[in-house]
């Protein structure tokens, strides 16, 4: 199994903006797209909880003393709580609570991401994340945080109450979900993941409709193989996530990203 994206059934799958088993008939039909990824017989393979938990008591003395550390760090440089809870939509449709630390100030205005996020599902461009330009809604130290991928360090709970995997598709809002044609909703029938198969290949560096079709990808190709795979390769992407994420100088970069045509996936 490779993980590169290069499968020529995803090159063919995302060629044009459009999937297959897409039905024209079904787009326009709230009423159908409704029950669509909302089966709740769905459940998660045994092999992959088993594996989840194993790799949280083996990364154990990694993650727990990080994470004590970066809620210090949360607590000294920005005044407010530690974390922030955002609804989500799981496994089969069903909604549940995920954990971040938080990255933005008090008075940061969020409601621009989801603006954002609408227009992104409708065009084919990149999604370069708003902290390219300079957000100035970032806490200090929220920069680094986000670009690491270290803010979503407490889902590790929401992975061992079963409402998460280490692998699988970032789990969208139910704005986001909203939103979805019929067959973007089938990447709901698989637990979403801390990490996954579009994080390590390309993530903001790729279409809505690319990280669509790479979710469903993996989830018709899930094996541990894979899986530990996608694991081992997340910290080196972190890394160069990391080393890329210097905010652009340039004046009026505030500007910029109000009104740049990319726009930031919440993740």
């Amino acid at each position: 199994m490779r993980v590169d994206g290069s499968s020529p059934n995803l090159r063919r799958a995302t060629k044009g903006g459009s999937m297959p088993n897409s039905k024209l008939d079904g787009f326009g039909q709230r009423s159908r797209a409704s029950e669509i990824g909302r089966d709740r017989s769905l459940r998660n393979p045994g092999w992959k909880s088993g594996l989840d938990i194993t790799c949280v008591l083996l990364s154990l003395p990694v993650w727990l003393p990080l994470m004590i550390l970066l809620m210090l760090v949360t607590r000294i440089a920005s005044p407010g709580p530690i974390f922030y809870r955002q609804e989500r939509v799981g496994l089969g449709g069903r909604h549940f609570f995920i954990w971040k630390f938080r990255t933005m100030k008090l008075s940061a205005e969020t409601q621009i991401h989801e603006r954002h996020f609408e227009k992104l599902m409708q065009v084919d461009c990149p999604m370069t994340k708003l902290d390219a330009y300079g957000d100035p809604r970032l806490a200090p130290f929220g920069r680094i945080l986000r670009a690491s991928g270290l803010d979503e360090l407490p889902q590790i709970f929401n992975v061992l109450c079963g409402e998460m995997s280490f692998v699988g598709p970032r789990p969208c809002t139910p704005n986001e979900f909203a939103h979805y044609q019929p067959w973007q909703r089938e990447r709901v029938n698989g637990l979403p993941g801390l990490t996954g198969y579009w994080q390590v290949n390309g993530k903001n560096k790729t279409t809505f409709n690319e990280m669509i079709a790479m979710d469903l990808f993996y989830l018709k190709s899930m094996s541990i193989l894979l899986d530990l795979k996608i694991m081992l390769k997340t910290g080196a992407v972190m890394a160069a996530q990391l080393c890329e994420s210097r905010p652009a100088a340039q004046p009026g970069r505030q500007t910029a990203g109000r009104h740049s045509p990319h726009a930031q996936i919440i993740t």
